[in-house]
């Protein structure tokens, strides 16, 4: 067949992108010649691989079926390189991860810098989404892995969980419940609270954990994202309750975690896969240095819990 290495990079790249435009930024050529490259390999395999039009391009059933399989050739070319040290900054790439906005900072932040150093030309894409977003773009293949707190169920995906996180009431130093150890959950019926949105991913453990309730939060707004939460807060309307780990970084810093009792309500946050296809060791690699940092995070907290 008459297409080479740069015919299925192109191809990969507007896939996972879903743009002509952004694959050619990211492959550093013109788009044209992405498109030209496109073509090419369209031509010799005898079928198209994209629905195109004037607003959007998407891939059709042929170019999902094909993906995976243009994938891992590309894959097995990056592991030969990814194995020579000396060979780590000519190599190019793009890794993206879609990923809960909540756990941005603690796990994809973190993980860049130092993978950056190592392989500067392997571009990131972070799709900071809500947690059945993360699913969908893990599932259709837009992006290469997730990180989120679902998925723990669905047969054609894996889990590998980072960790397991309670969630507590974020409130100013200055708010009543600051100084408090716990705060019961019920409690919280008599003060104003900021909720994240009905529906939503930790919206929806919180009420099925609280349904067997009498009183619960009282709820005076809402928000989508966690990080918008925590930046009213900050501002002084109401408190909230958040993921632990969410306070650890950004506006967080500057607000008080308590303990929310009765129950205790928590959530599992993980790496989310497709099963049954191998990363890419561009991937593996990024991977590997977010499972290792959850490791040592672990291993420090455990250490603080022992010290008298």
């Amino acid at each position: 067949m008459n297409f080479d290495l740069s015919d299925l990079r192109a191809f990969v790249s507007v896939a996972q992108l879903a743009s002509f435009r952004a694959a050619a930024q990211a492959l550093h050529v013109s788009q044209p010649a992405l498109s030209r490259r496109v073509d090419k390999l369209e031509q010799a395999l005898g079928m198209r691989l994209f629905e195109r039009s004037t607003r959007k391009v998407e891939l059709n059933a042929m170019g999902r079926s094909f993906l995976p399989r243009a994938q891992h050739v590309l894959s097995e070319l990056e592991g030969a390189l990814l194995g020579m040290t000396e060979l780590s900054e000519r190599i190019r790439g793009l890794v993206t991860v879609a990923c809960i906005p909540s756990a941005v900072d603690n796990f994809v932040a973190q993980a860049a810098g130092g993978f950056h150093a190592r392989f500067p030309r392997i571009r990131l894409r972070v799709l900071d989404q809500p947690a059945p977003d993360v699913l969908l773009s893990v599932s259709r293949s837009e992006a290469d892995f997730g990180i989120g707190y679902l998925g723990t169920r669905e047969p054609d995906l894996e889990f590998e969980e980072l960790s397991s996180e309670p969630f507590v009431l974020a409130c100013r130093a200055d708010h009543p419940l600051a100084g408090r150890a716990q705060v019961r959950w019920e409690e919280l019926a008599e003060v104003e609270c900021i909720g994240l949105a009905a529906g939503g991913g930790n919206r929806l453990l919180i009420d099925q954990g609280l349904a067997h309730l009498a009183r619960r939060p009282n709820w005076i707004g809402e928000v989508l994202h966690v990080p918008a939460l925590l930046s009213l807060i900050q501002a002084g309307v109401g408190v909230g309750a958040v993921p632990k780990h969410a306070l650890s970084g950004g506006s967080g810093q500057a607000l008080v975690g308590v303990d929310l009792v009765e129950p205790v309500l928590g959530r599992q946050v993980g790496i989310i896969s497709r099963r049954g296809q191998p990363p890419t060791p561009a991937v593996q690699a990024f991977r590997d240095v977010i499972v290792a940092q959850a490791r040592t995070r672990r291993s420090a907290a455990r250490s603080r819990r022992r010290k008298p």
